[in-house]
């Protein structure tokens, strides 16, 4: 009997144990509380505080129903509507000073003749990107004496935040220095231009190796072409060279003409260029890479025209007007799309300019003549 009484006893303190260890691990872990407060067991233990009401989220709008035929699951369709951005510069034709205070409605923009609606339009002003590609042959020295004079006169014109490459040709094209903010390695590359190699002047070769490369440079950029503007040997055509031009967004080319200053001694390049059939071509093709590509043609006689000359591509280059608009001609098939700006008054008539004295203004609209549509491959 006294054997079989013991277990009784022992039956209520264990299932007194077990209940009293149920009842710690249903406690609430004070270690760490969800709003923090110290680990241990001592201490208060900061609870954060539930709001008396909470506002129930909104339901979701209820999803649209499409009906579809019978094993047809929901897809979406996105569309590329294109953008054109046209940088206008708006230059007196006597003073090469930019026009300011030029307002949207005075702009009218033109694609393949048919008129466009410009949905964004500003003034900007920036620092440039810039390359001075600049002829370097041994076939005179008019040439090369303008060459030299014409970059020192660009470099000296040059802003602590312009980003600018020197590239010379002959029969080969050599880069000099790649793009530097550096305006005495600008400097030093050129004055190192002392002794010509070849009398070959393979322009068209320079101008296409040189677009290739700024395919690759993002943003607006510019070319400073300094040439005679004769091709004697390139590996290309003139018709490769402006299908070049065309495919390359965001190049404006500016170009001076060398030889200028054989004027006052009797010869060279200006006054061989009123008797030779070949030194009209080569001007009218710097006219032409300009003018495809909105920018400036100069053909200075004197040294002293040189600042002048590169104060307007100043002008042009860092005051321009920006005029974004989506064509009505959203097909993207490659074309060239012809553009054409014009100005005009609050009636919708031509835009007259007048000075203070009330003495008309003649102004040019600078802006490239075209652009290349998108493919739908790109």
């Amino acid at each position: 009997m006294c054997q079989s009484a013991a277990p009784a006893q022992q039956q209520p303190q264990q299932s007194q144990q077990q209940q009293t260890q149920s009842n710690q691990q249903n406690q609430p872990d004070q270690a760490a509380p969800d709003a923090g407060g110290p680990s241990g067991d001592n201490g208060a233990i900061a609870i954060p505080k539930k709001k008396e009401t909470e506002e129930a989220p909104p339901p979701p709008p209820p999803e649209p129903k499409v009906k579809n035929p019978p094993g047809l699951q929901n897809f979406s369709l996105r569309v590329d509507v294109p953008v054109v951005n046209v940088d206008v510069g708006v230059i007196l034709e006597k003073t090469h000073q930019f026009v300011p205070n030029l307002q949207q409605d005075n702009f009218r923009v033109y694609e393949d003749g048919v008129p466009q609606e410009i949905t964004s339009f500003k003034r900007i002003q920036a620092p440039i990107t810039a390359v001075l590609l600049v002829e370097f042959a041994a076939n005179s020295y008019n040439f090369i004496y303008d060459m030299w004079n014409a970059a020192i006169a660009f470099t000296r014109q040059l802003q602590p935040d312009d980003y600018v490459a020197v590239i010379t040709y002959d029969m080969h094209t050599t880069i000099l220095t790649d793009f530097t903010q550096n305006k005495m390695q600008i400097q030093q590359a050129i004055q190192s231009l002392t002794m010509p190699t070849w009398n070959e002047t393979n322009l068209f070769d320079a101008v296409y190796q040189t677009l290739d490369r700024l395919s690759r440079v993002e943003g607006r950029k510019y070319v400073i072409l300094v040439s005679s503007g004769r091709d004697t040997f390139s590996k290309i055509n003139l018709d490769k060279c402006l299908q070049k031009i065309k495919a390359t967004p965001n190049v404006t080319i500016f170009s001076i003409a060398t030889g200028g200053a054989g004027v006052m001694g009797g010869g060279g390049f200006a006054s061989g260029r009123m008797n030779s059939i070949g030194m009209l071509q080569a001007q009218n093709q710097l006219q032409t890479f300009a003018r495809m590509t909105g920018g400036m043609y100069f053909e200075p006689r004197f040294d002293a025209e040189l600042p002048e000359d590169f104060r307007a591509i100043n002008e042009s280059i860092r005051n321009q007007y920006q005029i974004t608009y989506k064509p009505t001609n959203t097909k993207q098939d490659g074309t060239y799309r012809k553009l054409r700006v014009e100005l005009v008054d609050n009636e919708g008539h031509p835009l007259r300019m007048q000075d203070e004295k009330h003495k008309s203004l003649k102004y040019d609209i600078i802006a490239r003549d075209g652009y290349r549509a998108k493919q739908e491959v790109e």
